[in-house]
């Protein structure tokens, strides 16, 4: 057995076990393999070992690696996205992690809408009010969700956040859990065409944590690839 195939068995066994912890069924979750900087190959083995959803979080890599891959494989796009870059992945992937402003949202809605395709997303939120991270305010929310929701070539899918890093996973623990609250309180103001059935949350350091309060998507990389090397 290779090294990712190894990887992947042990990741998939802790998201199943963190889910039996929480009293979810395991199929609740997803793992969301993060291949930023990791060769097509990588990607190719850890797809034949199973593993269908991979996460890009740049556009110029996505699209370079798409084509030497398998059709059946399943992209999200997890990353920061400038509205500039939406046209050039319109069509190539099944959901966007990361709409965190009205302008981004039109222009998903416009590229796709040229397409005749409807883009699944998720609303990111920036829980910590980190600058460095992506994401509308707690607050702005549902305001943004309520715009969004009126896009013909959008469906709001859930919601996604990055808390701080922490060295033990216990710290983001109450960035999970509010993102959970947040979804409630989205789907308790029932917009329509709105759904919170997706809460992406959890990293390779904290998705059993993650995993506990709710997430149904856990964003995984170095725990699966080996830790990236930046040249």
């Amino acid at each position: 057995m290779g090294e990712i195939a190894q990887h992947l068995r042990e990741i998939q066994e802790r998201i199943a076990q963190a889910a039996v912890r929480a009293g979810r069924d395991p199929e609740t979750v997803r793992l969301v393999a993060v291949s930023k900087t990791k060769p097509a190959a990588a990607i190719a083995e850890a797809f034949a070992c199973g593993q269908i959803i991979f996460g890009e979080n740049y556009v110029q890599e996505l699209v370079a690696k798409q084509p030497e891959l398998p059709a059946e494989i399943c992209w999200h796009f997890i990353g920061n996205l400038q509205s500039n870059k939406v046209r050039q992945i319109a069509g190539k992937v099944d959901l966007v992690h990361s709409v965190d402003r009205l302008s981004l949202a039109r222009e998903i809605d416009r590229q796709w809408g040229a397409l005749g395709k409807v883009c699944d997303i998720l609303v990111q939120v920036n829980i910590s009010r980190e600058e460095t991270k992506g994401g509308t305010s707690s607050e702005e929310l549902l305001d943004l969700v309520r715009e969004v929701a009126q896009l013909p070539h959008l469906r709001v899918k859930g919601l996604m956040t990055m808390p701080p890093f922490f060295d033990d996973p216990e710290g983001a623990r109450p960035y999970f859990r509010k993102l959970r609250e947040l979804a409630d309180q989205v789907r308790q103001a029932a917009i329509p065409g709105v759904e919170m059935q997706e809460l992406s949350m959890g990293m390779s350091g904290d998705f059993e944590a993650a995993i506990e309060e709710g997430a149904t998507l856990v964003r995984v990389g170095s725990a699966l690839f080996g830790e990236r090397q930046y040249h």
